[in-house]
């Protein structure tokens, strides 16, 4: 069977065994990839249309109670600048982006006690209670089944939460030993059967993965379903442990996209910041290659140079009408629209908590 056949196989069938995974993992050529991109676009196009839907980034907390050992954010990191965005910081940043046109706003933060689950339910109702007609998503970690049931009843709509890696043995070589996959998909499990759209994922090149990790991983997202996938490019961090690794490559990081599209044709795939990272036109290139969602930041510019969790992050110095309008021009250059949108998931539209 050759690479064209693989993908022929996967476009229509949406499955592809561990040997044909790898082949095309591994010996892709240039006319193998543009065949791979044009499939993953026309399963994107038949699902979502030329639709970008945007989500407007607050990172609220770099404070981090955990020590991973790839990200800047971690505990250990003395050099970190941390801050800690109130309530009216938050509310302030939710009604820029909605006067720009976002109707999803996602909530991002290390894993910082000082939000307890008192606390983000009011921020989340808050937020609900002045914009009734966006979707709220959080990205704040590893918590309880109680703590994600309490956010969910106060209107939380969406969580993303990277399970990074499946293998164990991987997991223990990214992470200290208080963190276990066990748990990260206790997690995600918890959060599908409460109702949420969830969204897992993983570093492409993170230090330690194999072709068999990354086979692993597509088993694991196919079998659990997530309604979104967030995947990037591993890039370090000068003060974390693997401060000497190799960044991730663009063209691994756009495989994958194209056949996490073929494997999950209704998933909701964004453009990540980290692949604006280390290419310029990283993000032009990912919705060519069937994602289809955009996260431009809407953190006060005080405090984007703050959120590092890798070095080099673009988008630090600019407001939030820059990043927004930027973005839609991008996107209309390569022949897709922005959209006024919640952007929900096809089979997700409105049905969860309002």
């Amino acid at each position: 069977m050759t690479n064209k056949e693989r993908i022929k196989q996967l476009y229509e069938t949406t499955h592809l065994d561990d040997e044909g995974l790898r082949l095309l993992l591994t010996t892709m050529t240039k006319e193998d990839e543009d065949y791979l991109y044009a499939c993953a676009r026309e399963v994107r196009h038949a699902v979502y249309g030329h639709d970008i839907y945007m989500r407007g980034l607050i990172e609220f907390s770099s404070i981090c109670k955990n020590d991973c050992y790839y990200c800047g954010l971690r505990r250990s990191n003395k050099n970190a600048e941390r801050y800690r965005l109130t309530k009216e910081q938050i509310l302030s940043c939710t009604d820029t982006g909605y006067e720009l046109g976002f109707r999803t706003f996602v909530l991002q933060s290390g894993e910082d006690p000082y939000y307890t689950d008192d606390k983000i339910c009011d921020i989340v109702a808050a937020i609900k209670e002045r914009h009734p007609d966006c979707a709220i998503t959080l990205s704040i970690g590893e918590k309880s089944r109680e703590s994600y049931q309490a956010y969910y009843d106060a209107g939380a709509n969406r969580y993303l939460l990277r399970h990074e890696t499946s293998n164990p043995d991987h997991y223990r070589y990214l992470h200290p030993e208080a963190l276990t996959i066990e748990n990260r998909k206790r997690c995600l499990k918890d959060l599908k059967e409460i109702g949420y759209q969830v969204g897992c994922g993983i570093m492409v090149n993170s230090p330690g993965q194999t072709v068999d990790h990354i086979i692993e991983d597509l088993h694991y997202m196919q079998d659990f379903q997530p309604h979104m996938v967030g995947i990037g490019p591993f890039i370090p961090h000068k003060d974390t442990p693997f401060k000497d690794e190799k960044k991730g490559t663009l063209i691994d990081t756009l495989h994958l996209l194209a056949i996490i599209r073929l494997m999950i044709p209704e998933v909701l795939l964004p453009a990540t910041t980290a692949l604006g990272t280390i290419d310029p036109r990283g993000r032009e290139l990912g919705v060519l290659a069937g994602a289809n969602v955009i996260m431009p930041n809407l953190s006060p510019k005080d405090v984007r140079t703050k959120y590092m969790l890798y070095d080099g992050k673009i988008c630090t110095g600019e407001e939030a009408a820059e990043c927004r309008f930027c973005m839609e021009r991008r996107m209309e250059a390569i022949g897709y629209q922005v959209v006024e949108s919640r952007g929900d998931h096809i089979h997700k539209q409105f049905v969860d908590s309002e």
